[in-house]
């Protein structure tokens, strides 16, 4: 009983424990697609709003340089209370949080011309990601737009329109106030089909799924370890193809997911060496149990290359090769059978291997598996649980899944070892903060 409890401690402390202190504000981050954005404090000048208090602080948000808006908390504060409206708790609700409410103006206004003042969708959705930065605490910001931004109405109506934010149910609140959704925005809300800025690349095949699933269509697998019907996976993406990109500000660097270029039979590509010495460490091999020549891990890719139920990933970090993992769709796996309410359609999951000894360590874990858990919620909006299954006996590796939100389902048995399957629920993931 004891263990049990110490069991449920580990995970209320690794849902709870990123709360217990307030990380360093960040001033600046890249975006996907290469441009730096700035967030940086100033004093507002007392002429520029009529009628403004001009002690109230402000913050500049630049992109690329640009500066593309300006914003300040308004003397108030806005909750988004849901299941208390119409209710006597509705004016009472003090367990929901309230956040000041920030005002979103145009860049440099009171410098440019009025017609000027307006604001880009791709730019909106930099601010956006600024903010959630910024105030990463909070599960909603209440915003409200400017009005002598030109286009504010175009705005307002993208963020409804695309789920970013809502407004209040409360007749009580303010209908100005847009509530943006941190749940949402690290959903992908806002990016397929408006700008080429987020974390799936616009020239990836797979963003194409994203923004318009793959059709679910029957199919069917028989292999030695696996027989089961499932949906029709989508075809592989090419060679070298970027799959994912986030900048991790925990270190500061940006994260790839290259789906694997094996190169051509006589050559022997970068993928493929890094590979080949990377499963020849003792250290790898201890846990992938892979040692062999060069030939050999060329079948064994091939292999999984042609599976279509796996996406063999190279990881990187600002370029440099870092690791190797295996996306699969669970029900064509074999952890598939230890399942215990059994794999559904569009469950994921991965194994990986850190290669290169200088990515180790512990923040750097909990940067790729976090942005693994991201990619797989990002790839499919059908997907709803995406799970592994991490040695047992691998303390480190469970805490490390535990901080990411996952939860231990049940401990099993491998032939070759004993394992904790880990699951995490989409709603989960995006409700906590963890990216």
């Amino acid at each position: 009983m004891s263990r049990s409890r110490d069991r449920l401690q580990v995970i209320q402390n690794a849902l709870t424990s990123h709360h217990d202190t307030k990380p360093d504000p960040v001033d600046s981050f890249m975006l996907p697609d290469g441009q730096r954005v700035e967030i940086i404090q100033s004093q507002p000048e007392p002429a520029i709003l009529s009628g403004a208090d001009s002690r109230i602080p402000e913050a500049q948000i630049c992109v690329g340089g640009d500066h593309v808006c300006t914003y300040r908390a308004l003397d108030r504060t806005a909750a988004l209370i849901l299941s208390a409206v119409g209710t006597p708790h509705e004016l009472t609700a003090t367990h929901v949080p309230s956040y000041p409410v920030l005002e979103i103006r145009a860049p440099s206004a009171g410098e440019t011309l009025q017609a000027d003042l307006h604001i880009t969708v791709p730019d909106l959705w930099a601010i956006i990601y600024a903010l959630f930065v910024r105030h990463r605490e909070q599960e909603t910001i209440p915003i409200v737009f400017s009005h002598e931004v030109g286009n504010h109405m175009k705005l307002r109506s993208h963020v409804l329109y695309t789920g970013l934010g809502r407004i209040a149910l409360s007749s009580h609140g303010s209908q100005e106030d847009l509530f943006l959704s941190r749940a949402a925005f690290w959903q992908g809300a806002s990016t397929h089909g408006y700008h080429g800025c987020g974390w799936l690349p616009p020239s990836s095949s797979l963003t194409h799924h994203a923004a318009t699933p793959f059709p679910s269509v029957h199919s069917f697998t028989r292999t030695p370890i696996v027989i089961t019907a499932h949906p029709l996976r989508p075809p592989k993406p090419v060679p070298g193809e970027v799959l994912y990109r986030r900048y991790c500000p925990t270190v500061k660097q940006v994260l790839e997911f290259t789906y694997f270029d094996i190169g051509a039979d006589d050559q022997v590509s970068p993928h493929l060496e890094a590979f080949h010495r990377w499963q020849n460490d003792e250290r790898v091999a201890k846990a992938w149990n892979e040692r062999g020549t060069l030939e050999q891990h060329k079948r064994y890719v091939k292999d999984i290359l042609n599976d279509p139920a796996v996406l063999p990933i190279i990881l990187s970090w600002d370029g440099e090769l870092m690791g190797y993992s295996e996306f699969v769709y669970v029900k064509e796996n074999h952890v598939a059978t230890f399942v215990p309410d059994g794999a559904r359609d569009w469950d994921r999951g991965y194994h990986i291997l850190v290669g290169e000894e200088r990515f180790r360590g512990w923040e750097r874990a909990q940067a790729w598996q976090r942005s693994i858990i991201h990619y797989l919620f990002l790839a499919d909006p059908r997907t709803e649980r995406v799970m592994a299954e991490p040695n047992a006996q691998n303390p480190a590796m469970l805490q490390v899944s535990l901080d990411a939100t996952m939860h231990i389902a049940t401990l099993f048995d491998f032939p070759y070892k004993r394992s904790a399957l880990t699951f995490v629920p989409r709603e989960r993931f995006f409700k906590m903060d963890v990216l």
